[in-house]
């Protein structure tokens, strides 16, 4: 049975899927790099001084005036002070606890959520690229069998297919598997970075809870 046109149709089949999960790799990587970024401060020094814009109305106990200032700030660690302050009636030790629960389940599960899309491009596109080859080397065996002299230049194509999806596959995973450790760093010292603050502002936030109760709460 000669079933080389249909291998000759998978061929472009697979060229197309290698080339969307290329792309779709790309996209998610590229996602996941701008998401970390937004959430993060540059350094450890910006993050401090952000958090000594605060001092002024937390000395106080102007909750208000906190929420006021870290209002609309996209970053993990504003929209952690705006939480812990927006429920202070809870309590401290509460608040502490929703903050910290807070940060996992929606700034790190979501960054996770969206690494394990590479994680999955960089599986799949090895393995597409295998099927690639078996393909080809059917292709190829398939005119050894239908044929008594078969030309090889016929034969070099289906080998030829076999190995550049192969290629192809590896290709599109090595770079990623660069660029998800990256990102992983990243997030790393995104975390030690928001770790850090929270600590600075819990040490603030707490004083600021026992001034308030002192003035009657507010």
């Amino acid at each position: 049975m000669d079933i080389s046109g249909l291998t000759g149709v998978f061929a472009y089949v697979i060229y197309v899927v290698l080339g969307l999960i290329a792309l779709w790799g790309a996209f998610c990587v590229v996602m996941v790099w701008f998401r970390v970024g937004q959430k993060r401060f540059r350094n450890e020094q910006a993050q401090a001084e952000y958090l000594e814009q605060l001092d002024g109305p937390l000395v106080k106990a102007d909750f208000p005036g906190v929420l006021a200032q870290v209002e609309g700030d996209q970053r993990a660690m504003p929209q952690l002070v705006y939480l812990a302050v927006a429920n202070r009636q809870l309590g401290y030790a509460q608040v502490r606890q929703m903050v910290t629960d807070r940060f996992e389940r929606d700034v790190l599960a979501d960054l996770e959520y969206r690494l394990n899309w590479v994680y999955t491009v960089i599986k799949a596109a090895p393995m597409v690229g295998l099927l690639g080859t078996v393909v080809g080397m059917m292709g190829a065996f398939a005119k050894l069998a239908a044929e008594e002299i078969v030309k090889p230049d016929l034969l070099a194509q289906d080998i030829s297919f076999a190995l550049v999806t192969t290629a192809s596959g590896l290709a599109i995973a090595i770079p990623l598997v660069f660029c998800t450790a990256a990102i992983n760093v990243r997030i790393r010292r995104m975390e030690d970075l928001v770790a850090a603050g929270l600590t600075q502002f819990f040490e603030r936030f707490r004083r600021a809870l026992g001034l308030a109760e002192s003035q009657g709460g507010k």
